[in-house]
């Protein structure tokens, strides 16, 4: 039992057909950071948002944190099966992430339109990590990365008619 609890996870070679795994991993890798800082913020602004929006824009950015909370463990997890470790410090994932932090807290509109540039910024990573993936005949990880980037430009494009003038 002891042998058991101490197996450390390392990096295995997957043979499964996809040529030069490193880059993809490392594309995840920064999608994943993304990921959880846009979910962070997107819960924040969630607990924080007032005025006439907030009905609205609570209940919206419910549905995206947690879709992106889910999303993570699947990005995770496909950084796993092509046979590499995941980020495993926070300082990590702040450097890769792309996602800002604004300085003090916004109004409703503000939060819209932050929320909506980071959404369409992780979208347009996504679209590179299709290429990426698509280029080293990794088709999972293309659809992986096609899904998500969907879920983004929809999440962006509602939360653009939300604060729409």
């Amino acid at each position: 039992m002891t042998a058991a609890l101490n197996v450390k996870p390392q990096i295995a070679p997957v043979e499964t057909g996809v040529r030069d795994t490193t880059p993809i991993a490392e594309g995840l890798s920064d999608v994943l950071a993304d990921t959880y800082r846009l979910t962070l913020k997107t819960h924040i602004y969630h607990w924080n948002v007032e005025g006439p929006l907030f009905f609205s824009l609570h209940n919206l950015t419910e549905a995206q944190y947690q879709d992106m909370f889910a999303a993570a463990d699947e990005l995770a997890e496909r950084i796993r099966a092509l046979g590499h470790l995941t980020s495993g410090k926070i300082s990590g994932v702040l450097s890769d992430s792309a996602i800002d932090d604004l300085g003090q807290m916004p109004s409703a509109g503000e939060m819209c339109k932050d929320l909506e540039r980071d959404h369409m910024r992780l979208a347009h990573r996504l679209h590179a990590l299709i290429e990426l993936a698509e280029a080293r005949k990794d088709m999972v990880t293309g659809d992986l990365a096609t899904e998500r980037a969907a879920f983004h430009e929809k999440a962006a494009w509602m939360l653009r008619a939300m604060s729409a003038s």
